[in-house]
Protein backbone atom coordinates (compact mmCIF):
# COMPACT_ATOMS: atom_id res chain seq x y z
CA UNK A 1 0.00 0.00 0.00
CA UNK A 2 1.29 3.16 -0.98
CA UNK A 3 1.81 6.39 1.78
CA UNK A 4 -0.63 9.10 1.47
CA UNK A 5 2.37 10.91 -0.17
CA UNK A 6 2.31 8.44 -3.10
CA UNK A 7 -1.89 9.22 -3.54
CA UNK A 8 -1.87 12.54 -3.92
CA UNK A 9 1.28 12.18 -6.22
CA UNK A 10 -0.69 9.85 -8.45
CA UNK A 11 -3.62 12.13 -8.22
CA UNK A 12 -1.79 15.00 -9.31
CA UNK A 13 -0.43 13.69 -12.09
CA UNK A 14 -3.52 11.84 -13.27
CA UNK A 15 -5.29 15.46 -13.58
CA UNK A 16 -2.25 16.83 -15.67
CA UNK A 17 -2.43 17.58 -19.06
CA UNK A 18 0.18 15.88 -21.96
CA UNK A 19 1.04 19.65 -22.85
CA UNK A 20 0.54 23.15 -22.13
CA UNK A 21 1.42 26.76 -23.33
CA UNK A 22 4.12 28.08 -23.45
CA UNK A 23 5.96 30.94 -25.01
CA UNK A 24 9.16 30.41 -27.77
CA UNK A 25 11.95 32.94 -28.50
CA UNK A 26 12.50 33.57 -31.91
CA UNK A 27 15.11 36.24 -31.89
CA UNK A 28 15.76 39.04 -33.07
CA UNK A 29 12.16 40.75 -32.42
CA UNK A 30 9.53 38.59 -31.70
CA UNK A 31 7.95 35.91 -29.38
CA UNK A 32 6.08 32.53 -30.74
CA UNK A 33 2.76 30.95 -28.86
CA UNK A 34 3.08 26.78 -29.32
CA UNK A 35 2.62 24.22 -26.69
CA UNK A 36 4.98 21.84 -24.57
CA UNK A 37 5.22 18.01 -23.34
CA UNK A 38 4.41 18.52 -19.47
CA UNK A 39 7.80 17.38 -17.74
CA UNK A 40 8.05 14.63 -15.16
CA UNK A 41 9.87 15.83 -12.19
CA UNK A 42 13.21 13.56 -11.47
CA UNK A 43 14.83 12.63 -8.47
CA UNK A 44 15.07 15.98 -6.17
CA UNK A 45 12.22 17.80 -8.68
CA UNK A 46 9.28 19.45 -8.29
CA UNK A 47 6.45 20.47 -10.94
CA UNK A 48 5.07 23.74 -10.40
CA UNK A 49 1.83 25.83 -12.20
CA UNK A 50 2.91 28.69 -12.88
CA UNK A 51 0.39 31.66 -10.94
CA UNK A 52 3.08 34.47 -11.83
CA UNK A 53 6.22 35.62 -13.35
CA UNK A 54 7.22 39.14 -14.22
CA UNK A 55 9.03 40.36 -17.14
CA UNK A 56 12.79 40.81 -16.64
CA UNK A 57 15.09 42.84 -18.64
CA UNK A 58 17.33 39.54 -20.10
CA UNK A 59 13.69 38.67 -21.37
CA UNK A 60 13.41 42.24 -22.65
CA UNK A 61 17.52 41.60 -24.42
CA UNK A 62 16.39 37.93 -25.43
CA UNK A 63 13.55 38.81 -27.72
CA UNK A 64 14.61 42.57 -28.37
CA UNK A 65 18.57 42.10 -29.12
CA UNK A 66 18.47 38.34 -29.82
CA UNK A 67 20.18 37.36 -26.78
CA UNK A 68 20.09 33.21 -26.86
CA UNK A 69 19.10 30.54 -28.53
CA UNK A 70 16.12 30.46 -30.31
CA UNK A 71 13.63 28.21 -28.96
CA UNK A 72 14.05 28.89 -25.60
CA UNK A 73 10.92 29.65 -23.17
CA UNK A 74 12.29 32.99 -20.75
CA UNK A 75 10.57 33.49 -17.37
CA UNK A 76 12.51 33.28 -14.32
CA UNK A 77 10.76 35.79 -11.55
CA UNK A 78 7.86 33.57 -10.58
CA UNK A 79 5.97 32.30 -8.12
CA UNK A 80 4.00 29.09 -8.62
CA UNK A 81 2.59 26.38 -6.82
CA UNK A 82 3.54 22.58 -6.55
CA UNK A 83 1.21 20.31 -8.08
CA UNK A 84 3.52 16.67 -8.79
CA UNK A 85 6.49 15.80 -6.31
CA UNK A 86 9.55 14.27 -8.37
CA UNK A 87 11.00 10.83 -6.08
CA UNK A 88 12.79 11.44 -2.84
CA UNK A 89 11.56 14.61 -2.58
CA UNK A 90 9.68 15.51 1.14
CA UNK A 91 10.75 18.76 1.92
CA UNK A 92 7.33 20.13 -0.17
CA UNK A 93 3.67 19.12 -0.23
CA UNK A 94 1.07 19.01 -3.39
CA UNK A 95 -0.59 22.73 -2.98
CA UNK A 96 2.42 24.05 -0.83
CA UNK A 97 3.12 28.10 -2.64
CA UNK A 98 7.03 28.98 -3.65
CA UNK A 99 9.04 30.94 -5.43
CA UNK A 100 12.09 29.75 -7.35
CA UNK A 101 15.39 31.06 -5.86
CA UNK A 102 18.57 31.19 -7.28
CA UNK A 103 20.78 28.70 -9.27
CA UNK A 104 22.01 26.05 -6.77
CA UNK A 105 26.11 25.98 -8.39
CA UNK A 106 28.35 23.19 -8.75
CA UNK A 107 28.20 22.87 -5.04
CA UNK A 108 31.91 21.87 -5.16
CA UNK A 109 34.03 25.07 -5.46
CA UNK A 110 35.22 27.25 -2.86
CA UNK A 111 32.38 30.15 -3.92
CA UNK A 112 29.80 27.49 -3.45
CA UNK A 113 30.83 26.34 -0.12
CA UNK A 114 30.99 29.91 0.89
CA UNK A 115 27.54 30.74 -0.34
CA UNK A 116 28.52 32.58 -3.00
CA UNK A 117 26.73 30.55 -5.64
CA UNK A 118 26.01 33.54 -8.16
CA UNK A 119 29.92 33.37 -8.58
CA UNK A 120 30.20 29.51 -9.00
CA UNK A 121 33.44 28.69 -10.93
CA UNK A 122 31.58 26.12 -12.84
CA UNK A 123 28.63 27.85 -14.23
CA UNK A 124 28.02 28.85 -17.79
CA UNK A 125 26.77 31.34 -19.23
CA UNK A 126 23.64 32.65 -18.74
CA UNK A 127 21.05 32.18 -21.15
CA UNK A 128 23.33 30.58 -24.11
CA UNK A 129 21.58 26.90 -23.40
CA UNK A 130 18.32 25.37 -23.87
CA UNK A 131 16.05 26.28 -21.06
CA UNK A 132 12.27 26.05 -20.19
CA UNK A 133 11.29 29.38 -18.04
CA UNK A 134 8.13 30.61 -16.57
CA UNK A 135 6.38 31.94 -19.44
CA UNK A 136 4.84 28.31 -19.73
CA UNK A 137 1.98 26.75 -17.69
CA UNK A 138 4.19 24.13 -15.70
CA UNK A 139 7.57 24.48 -14.66
CA UNK A 140 10.00 21.77 -13.06
CA UNK A 141 12.66 23.17 -10.04
CA UNK A 142 15.12 21.59 -7.93
CA UNK A 143 13.59 21.15 -4.67
CA UNK A 144 15.81 22.38 -2.94
CA UNK A 145 15.88 25.45 -4.39
CA UNK A 146 12.68 26.68 -3.90
CA UNK A 147 11.55 28.79 -0.78
CA UNK A 148 7.92 28.96 0.46
CA UNK A 149 5.64 32.05 0.08
CA UNK A 150 4.67 32.91 4.01
CA UNK A 151 0.73 32.71 4.50
CA UNK A 152 -0.88 36.16 3.77
CA UNK A 153 1.17 37.18 1.37
CA UNK A 154 -0.31 37.76 -2.13
CA UNK A 155 1.41 35.61 -4.86
CA UNK A 156 1.48 38.36 -7.56
CA UNK A 157 3.72 39.96 -4.89
CA UNK A 158 5.66 37.43 -4.09
CA UNK A 159 6.74 37.21 -7.55
CA UNK A 160 8.66 40.37 -6.85
CA UNK A 161 11.15 38.27 -5.00
CA UNK A 162 13.84 37.29 -7.68
CA UNK A 163 13.96 40.99 -8.43
CA UNK A 164 13.95 42.66 -5.55
CA UNK A 165 16.74 40.30 -4.44
CA UNK A 166 18.95 41.28 -7.47
CA UNK A 167 18.54 44.83 -6.52
CA UNK A 168 19.05 43.91 -2.33
CA UNK A 169 22.27 42.08 -3.66
CA UNK A 170 23.23 45.16 -5.35
CA UNK A 171 23.01 47.58 -2.54
CA UNK A 172 25.05 45.34 -0.24
CA UNK A 173 27.71 45.37 -2.94
CA UNK A 174 28.44 48.85 -1.68
CA UNK A 175 27.72 48.27 1.74
CA UNK A 176 24.50 51.18 1.57
CA UNK A 177 23.77 52.84 4.96
CA UNK A 178 21.19 55.04 6.65
CA UNK A 179 21.67 58.80 5.97
CA UNK A 180 23.72 58.66 3.01
CA UNK A 181 23.22 59.67 -0.35
CA UNK A 182 22.51 57.21 -3.31
CA UNK A 183 21.88 58.10 -6.85
CA UNK A 184 20.05 55.06 -8.75
CA UNK A 185 21.07 55.27 -12.48
CA UNK A 186 18.07 53.68 -14.47
CA UNK A 187 14.38 53.42 -13.59
CA UNK A 188 13.61 50.12 -14.61
CA UNK A 189 12.23 47.49 -12.54
CA UNK A 190 15.50 46.61 -10.94
CA UNK A 191 16.41 50.22 -10.40
CA UNK A 192 12.93 50.98 -9.45
CA UNK A 193 13.31 47.97 -6.62
CA UNK A 194 16.92 49.28 -5.96
CA UNK A 195 15.11 52.77 -4.83
CA UNK A 196 12.70 50.78 -2.48
CA UNK A 197 15.21 48.63 -1.02
CA UNK A 198 17.43 51.57 -0.18
CA UNK A 199 14.56 53.25 1.61
CA UNK A 200 13.51 49.49 3.67
CA UNK A 201 16.79 49.98 4.86
CA UNK A 202 16.85 53.38 5.74
CA UNK A 203 18.33 55.56 3.18
CA UNK A 204 16.04 58.29 2.40
CA UNK A 205 17.90 61.38 -0.47
CA UNK A 206 17.70 59.04 -3.26
CA UNK A 207 18.25 60.78 -6.91
CA UNK A 208 17.35 58.64 -10.16
CA UNK A 209 18.58 60.02 -13.46
CA UNK A 210 16.33 58.30 -15.57
CA UNK A 211 15.58 59.65 -19.48
CA UNK A 212 12.05 58.65 -19.53
CA UNK A 213 9.24 60.85 -17.75
CA UNK A 214 7.04 57.75 -16.90
CA UNK A 215 9.79 55.92 -15.12
CA UNK A 216 10.71 59.12 -13.63
CA UNK A 217 7.34 59.86 -12.02
CA UNK A 218 7.30 55.91 -11.14
CA UNK A 219 10.88 56.27 -9.33
CA UNK A 220 9.16 58.98 -7.14
CA UNK A 221 6.60 57.38 -6.30
CA UNK A 222 8.05 54.44 -5.21
CA UNK A 223 10.54 55.95 -3.15
CA UNK A 224 13.18 58.74 -4.41
CA UNK A 225 13.80 62.37 -3.47
CA UNK A 226 14.04 63.68 -6.69
CA UNK A 227 14.02 61.92 -10.55
CA UNK A 228 16.30 63.60 -13.26
CA UNK A 229 17.21 63.34 -16.79
CA UNK A 230 20.69 61.60 -17.53
CA UNK A 231 22.31 64.87 -18.66
CA UNK A 232 21.19 66.51 -15.38
CA UNK A 233 23.92 64.85 -13.80
CA UNK A 234 26.55 67.05 -12.59
CA UNK A 235 29.85 66.62 -14.91
CA UNK A 236 32.98 67.47 -13.07
CA UNK A 237 35.77 69.65 -14.55
CA UNK A 238 38.82 67.31 -13.78
CA UNK A 239 39.30 64.11 -12.24
CA UNK A 240 40.23 65.82 -8.39
CA UNK A 241 36.90 68.58 -8.39
CA UNK A 242 34.21 67.06 -6.63
CA UNK A 243 30.67 68.43 -7.90
CA UNK A 244 28.28 70.62 -5.24
CA UNK A 245 26.37 67.66 -3.37
CA UNK A 246 27.96 64.94 -3.65
CA UNK A 247 26.65 60.99 -3.63
CA UNK A 248 28.28 58.78 -1.49
CA UNK A 249 27.35 55.41 -3.36
CA UNK A 250 25.65 55.13 -7.19
CA UNK A 251 23.72 52.05 -8.27
CA UNK A 252 23.86 52.27 -12.19
CA UNK A 253 20.74 50.08 -13.61
CA UNK A 254 20.69 50.78 -16.79
CA UNK A 255 23.45 49.29 -18.33
CA UNK A 256 23.72 52.58 -20.54
CA UNK A 257 27.67 53.13 -21.26
CA UNK A 258 26.97 57.40 -20.19
CA UNK A 259 25.01 56.73 -17.33
CA UNK A 260 28.02 54.30 -15.54
CA UNK A 261 30.25 57.59 -16.92
CA UNK A 262 28.14 60.42 -15.54
CA UNK A 263 27.51 57.77 -11.86
CA UNK A 264 31.34 58.11 -11.38
CA UNK A 265 31.96 61.91 -11.90
CA UNK A 266 28.81 62.56 -9.56
CA UNK A 267 30.91 60.47 -6.33
CA UNK A 268 32.20 61.79 -3.30
CA UNK A 269 35.77 60.98 -2.48
CA UNK A 270 35.38 57.42 -1.66
CA UNK A 271 32.22 56.94 -3.45
CA UNK A 272 31.22 53.37 -3.96
CA UNK A 273 29.31 52.36 -7.33
CA UNK A 274 27.44 49.10 -8.20
CA UNK A 275 26.79 47.85 -12.18
CA UNK A 276 23.96 45.65 -11.75
CA UNK A 277 22.26 47.01 -14.89
CA UNK A 278 23.76 44.71 -18.56
CA UNK A 279 24.43 46.48 -21.53
CA UNK A 280 25.79 46.16 -24.97
CA UNK A 281 28.39 49.28 -24.99
CA UNK A 282 31.07 49.87 -22.92
CA UNK A 283 31.94 52.65 -20.82
CA UNK A 284 34.85 54.76 -21.16
CA UNK A 285 35.29 55.54 -17.48
CA UNK A 286 37.92 58.06 -16.24
CA UNK A 287 39.82 55.80 -13.99
CA UNK A 288 42.17 59.11 -12.69
CA UNK A 289 39.18 59.47 -10.66
CA UNK A 290 39.41 56.80 -9.66
CA UNK A 291 42.48 56.42 -8.65
CA UNK A 292 42.92 59.78 -6.91
CA UNK A 293 39.53 59.67 -5.38
CA UNK A 294 40.04 56.35 -3.45
CA UNK A 295 36.56 55.49 -5.74
CA UNK A 296 35.03 51.56 -5.18
CA UNK A 297 33.75 50.00 -8.59
CA UNK A 298 31.85 46.85 -8.02
CA UNK A 299 29.53 44.63 -9.88
CA UNK A 300 26.71 42.35 -8.49
CA UNK A 301 25.69 39.32 -10.34
CA UNK A 302 22.62 37.75 -9.70
CA UNK A 303 21.54 37.14 -6.00
CA UNK A 304 22.62 35.03 -2.97
CA UNK A 305 20.13 32.47 -0.89
CA UNK A 306 20.34 34.83 2.14
CA UNK A 307 19.12 37.90 -0.23
CA UNK A 308 16.10 35.54 -1.06
CA UNK A 309 15.18 34.81 1.99
CA UNK A 310 15.66 38.45 3.14
CA UNK A 311 13.48 39.92 0.00
CA UNK A 312 10.68 37.66 1.47
CA UNK A 313 10.61 39.04 4.40
CA UNK A 314 10.89 42.50 2.73
CA UNK A 315 7.56 41.70 0.44
CA UNK A 316 5.54 40.05 3.73
CA UNK A 317 6.32 43.18 6.17
CA UNK A 318 3.94 45.59 4.42
CA UNK A 319 6.56 47.85 3.93
CA UNK A 320 7.39 47.94 0.46
CA UNK A 321 5.27 49.96 -2.35
CA UNK A 322 4.20 47.03 -4.08
CA UNK A 323 1.25 48.78 -5.64
CA UNK A 324 3.93 51.27 -7.69
CA UNK A 325 6.19 48.92 -8.53
CA UNK A 326 4.06 46.44 -10.45
CA UNK A 327 1.91 47.42 -13.44
CA UNK A 328 -1.70 47.00 -12.59
CA UNK A 329 -2.93 45.35 -15.45
CA UNK A 330 -1.25 41.86 -15.75
CA UNK A 331 -1.36 39.93 -19.25
CA UNK A 332 -1.68 36.81 -20.94
CA UNK A 333 0.73 34.91 -22.66
CA UNK A 334 -0.76 35.73 -25.91
CA UNK A 335 0.32 39.43 -24.54
CA UNK A 336 3.48 38.44 -24.18
CA UNK A 337 5.42 40.34 -26.90
CA UNK A 338 3.65 43.22 -27.07
CA UNK A 339 4.04 43.35 -23.04
CA UNK A 340 8.15 42.60 -23.86
CA UNK A 341 8.24 46.00 -26.37
CA UNK A 342 6.45 47.87 -23.94
CA UNK A 343 9.04 47.46 -21.56
CA UNK A 344 11.67 48.20 -23.88
CA UNK A 345 10.02 51.48 -24.77
CA UNK A 346 9.13 52.71 -21.62
CA UNK A 347 5.68 52.81 -22.20
CA UNK A 348 5.16 50.44 -19.02
CA UNK A 349 7.50 51.42 -16.17
CA UNK A 350 6.40 48.90 -13.40
CA UNK A 351 7.27 45.69 -13.28
CA UNK A 352 4.65 43.39 -16.07
CA UNK A 353 2.60 40.22 -14.42
CA UNK A 354 2.23 37.60 -17.21
CA UNK A 355 -0.23 34.75 -15.82
CA UNK A 356 0.46 31.94 -18.11
CA UNK A 357 -2.03 29.77 -17.04
CA UNK A 358 -4.79 32.37 -18.99
CA UNK A 359 -2.86 31.64 -22.05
Amino acid sequence: MGSDGDYGRHMAQSSLPEEMPAAFNTPPGAIRLGTRPVQQPAEGEVLLEVDYCGICGSDVHAVVDGWGPAGNTGGHEYSATVVLLGPGVTEWSIGDRVVGGPGHGCGRCDLCAAGEIQLCRYKGMPGLGPSIGAFARYKLNRAASLFAVPPGLDMRVAALTEPLSVSLHSIRRVDAREGERALVTGAGPIGLLAVAALRYIGVEDITVSEPSEARRAKALEVGATEAIRPEEVPVPANPLVIVDEPFDIAVEASGNAWAMESALGALDRRGRMVHVGAGQHQPKLDFNRVLLNEVVITGSAECTRNDFEDSIDMLASGRMPTDALIEPTDVPLSCLQDAILGCAEGRLAGKVMVVPRVG
